[in-house]
């Protein structure tokens, strides 16, 4: 007679949660394969997200860009310390863009796109948590009925647009926001509480 050990159930079940997890990413080559449509002028973009929003390590920011690469609405919020899951992910930015810009699913073509911009520690190599991140954004665009744009992180050494090997020194995770143009309005006040306040700690619109 043999006596061994069959998998618990539970063992079984995280194993495959895991499994699921892991195909909730996008590796670089694919997102690059994707046809993201590239920023006219990504240091602009990144600079005004940073001046709004003034991110710190683990804040996500999402900004809708209308034609003209003018941002529209932007939301931040701080991610939840958690196994970096790209469904997860998804429903955050979800519940952000539902918050601050109608959806635009009776269109046939998407006009306007959302990009993201993710202030993390680390260098500016890709990680699996950029592959969640890059799952969830264009999940969440499908969703709300946008393109999906740009995945920018956001280091002490800078800030680089995965996928295009575009990038630059400043703003980066520890330097002062820079001011405002003066056409442009000063960064209103940021808006908090709802259902998401428990996962999202701080959130701001334009």
């Amino acid at each position: 007679m043999t006596f061994g050990f069959a998998p618990s159930s539970a063992a079984s079940l995280s194993t495959s949660t895991s499994a699921t997890s892991a195909t909730r990413l996008l590796e670089p080559a694919e997102w690059a394969a994707a046809g993201i449509p590239l920023l006219r002028n990504p240091r602009e973009v990144v600079s005004g997200l940073h001046s709004r929003h003034r991110p710190r390590p683990a804040t996500a920011i999402v900004a809708v860009l209308d034609p003209d690469e003018r941002v529209r609405a932007s939301a931040s919020f701080t991610r939840r310390q958690a196994s970096a899951d790209g469904w997860m992910f998804r429903n955050a930015l979800l519940a952000q863009l539902r918050r601050v810009i109608p959806h635009d699913l009776r269109l046939r073509t998407p006009v306007r796109t959302a990009v993201l911009l993710y202030c993390r520690d680390g260098d500016a190599r890709w990680t699996e948590e950029d592959g969640a991140w890059m799952w969830g954004l264009r999940d969440a665009c499908t969703l709300h009925g946008l393109r999906c744009g740009a995945y920018i992180t956001l280091t002490r050494d800078g800030w680089q647009v995965l996928g295009e090997g575009r990038g630059g020194r400043r703003p980066h995770a520890d330097s002062t926001p820079e001011p405002f143009a003066l056409s442009e309005a000063p960064p209103p006040l940021p808006r908090t509480g709802g259902a998401a306040s428990e996962v999202l700690r701080r959130a701001a619109a334009r």
